[in-house]
């Protein structure tokens, strides 16, 4: 373990899951760097900011550090890590978690009856994943330890909100599986993990809940506080056995439950193999090159 707090980046942190994360990881000590577009309201229909979100996480505990990054810029991304580097000389966790998610995405329709601008999740989400993990791995392959979070959904393996939301989903979990092959032949201290979040009760939840409660309500019992993944994570960084683990999808209600963590209220958030009948792709372990 370092010494010092562990630093995080969280990113597309203003608002969602990215926001809980980042607080939660703050609430555990953590010097956290939540990136995103939004700096002041009214930047996005929905409520959130990153300095909104990095003044929650020192009050939590941590250290905020708030960064206006737009992941569709690479130049921006590369500045993000120079950042980090000049100003803690390290990075212990990159949870890849931005993504271009437009109000569209829960609309009705199909995927061609609906603005081509929802494929930008395949650029801001995959892509961006790549390359900020591109910067990140360097740092974390220096100071020997490193995860990388990919944070993922069921939808990768059952149809979803459309085939933009699909192949992002599938692409974090493959993702991860083949970062994590690189690692292992390389002999390098680095993990890389995809964490199928539940029904995140964010704010674009709740609007959709209430489009139609008689449809979306159900949800709302059944559903995970944004904060819950971050504290997961946090205890996934510390498991001894954490290489052990590295390439896997893992449902995250099933970590909570192996680390002895529950959610608001002493809930116990239910896994997708008992609401949804479904589980992670198995990976072979062929390798070409």
């Amino acid at each position: 373990m370092p010494e010092g707090p562990l630093v995080a980046v969280v990113t597309g942190a203003s608002r969602g899951a990215g926001k809980g994360i980042a607080i939660a990881l703050g609430s555990h000590g953590c010097t956290v760097y939540v990136t995103g577009r939004s700096q002041k309201t009214g930047d996005h229909s929905l409520p959130g900011t990153i300095h909104e979100t990095a003044d929650r996480v020192t009050a939590a505990g941590g250290k905020g550090v708030a960064v206006r990054c737009d992941h569709a810029d690479d130049e921006e991304a590369k500045a993000l890590f120079e950042q980090v580097k000049a100003e803690q000389g390290r990075v212990d966790i990159l949870v890849n978690n931005a993504a271009a998610v437009h109000d569209e995405l829960t609309q009705p329709g199909n995927f061609w009856e609906k603005p081509l601008k929802l494929a930008d999740m395949i650029d801001v989400g995959i892509r961006s994943s790549y390359v900020a993990s591109w910067h990140a791995v360097p740092m974390m392959i220096e100071q020997g330890r490193g995860l990388l979070v990919f944070t993922s959904a069921s939808g990768a393996v059952h149809y979803s909100l459309g085939p933009a939301y699909g192949a992002h989903k599938a692409g974090m979990d493959k993702m991860s599986f083949d970062m994590a092959t690189e690692f292992r032949e390389a002999g390098v201290d680095v993990a890389a993990v995809s964490i199928w979040m539940g029904a995140v009760l964010t704010d674009r939840l709740k609007r959709v809940i209430e489009s139609d409660r008689e449809k979306f309500g159900g949800l709302e019992a059944s559903s995970e506080t944004p904060e819950f993944t971050g504290h997961i994570i946090r205890a996934l960084y510390g498991d001894p056995g954490l290489m052990q683990l590295s390439g896997q999808t893992l449902i995250g209600a099933e970590l909570a439950v192996k680390y002895g963590i529950t959610d608001e209220g002493g809930r116990q958030p239910p896994s997708h193999r008992e609401t949804h009948r479904v589980a992670p792709h198995t990976n072979y372990p062929l390798i070409i090159r």
